[in-house]
């Protein structure tokens, strides 16, 4: 069979890392995007090989949505084709709602949501054009419902992606195109402090009902899924993977240590 095709972006650790490596054990091929960490995203670009899988590397800003938008056109091209997007980029951010200034507001908006949009409708194009179908899974966060102190610009450009994956779904059913969110509470990863090489059963959060974050393996194996064949009935479906955190309802930051 011939092995198909993913774009990861936010691919240099974590669960971008994560996800590009066990789609490239389930005989993907992968393009891994990055923003600066070049190294990180040559690591994951062999550990991608060394499952076997075809591995190019593309680097791309939202906040310069039309240029990230181009930058994953291109790699398609270089790939070859697409069947499988995973729209993971993302920055984190905290800024009191009456202190946050309207630039900081801007860029957040721009690099978590207009930038996922502006790659998510240039990889739909393309798997239009194909005519084959496609999975895009859109990273979303446990706080695109759930509020958090601090979270205004982060909480409404996650929200907003949440609706944005409904909304395409809608529209690109008819072109045998699924669109999922996968939304993680706290994940360990080095984005949110945490070494590559701590576990995540080793970082106590009382205020998580499982008692720990997540990891990534386990974030990127429920988003494998969702770009898989098994998973073709699902779609406009956010999943939400975070220990039982959204259980909690809003959280204050005095109440809880992570971020996410």
């Amino acid at each position: 069979m011939a092995r198909r095709r993913a774009v990861v972006t936010g691919g240099s650790s974590g669960i971008g890392r994560a996800t590009a490596v066990l789609l490239a054990r389930q005989d993907h091929d992968i393009a891994i995007g990055y923003r600066s960490d070049v190294d990180g995203a040559n690591r994951t670009k062999a550990l991608v090989e060394d499952e076997g899988g075809k591995a190019v590397t593309f680097r791309l800003d939202h906040a310069e949505p039309e240029q990230a938008a181009r930058a994953v056109d291109r790699a398609v091209t270089d790939l070859g084709g697409v069947d499988v997007f995973v729209n993971n980029a993302g920055v984190n951010h905290r800024g009191k709602f009456l202190d946050e200034s309207l630039a900081d507001w801007q860029r957040l908006l721009a690099v978590d949501l207009t930038g996922p949009f502006a790659c998510a409708q240039a990889v739909a194009r393309r798997m239009v054009e194909q005519g084959t179908g496609g999975r895009i899974v859109n990273v979303t966060s446990v706080h695109e419902l759930i509020p958090i102190d601090g979270g205004s610009a982060y909480c409404a450009a996650k929200g907003g992606l949440l609706m944005l994956t409904r909304v395409m779904a809608l529209e690109l059913a008819e072109h045998g195109i699924t669109v999922n969110a996968v939304a993680p509470g706290e994940t360990a990863t080095p984005m949110n402090g945490v070494p590559e090489h701590v576990d995540a059963a080793a970082i106590d959060r009382p205020m998580i009902p499982v008692g720990r974050p997540g990891r990534a393996e386990e974030v990127a194996a429920l988003i494998a899924h969702l770009a898989s064949d098994a998973a073709a009935y699902i779609t406009g479906s956010t999943l939400h993977i975070d220990g039982g955190l959204a259980l909690m309802g809003a959280i204050p930051n005095q109440a809880y240590a992570g971020r996410i």
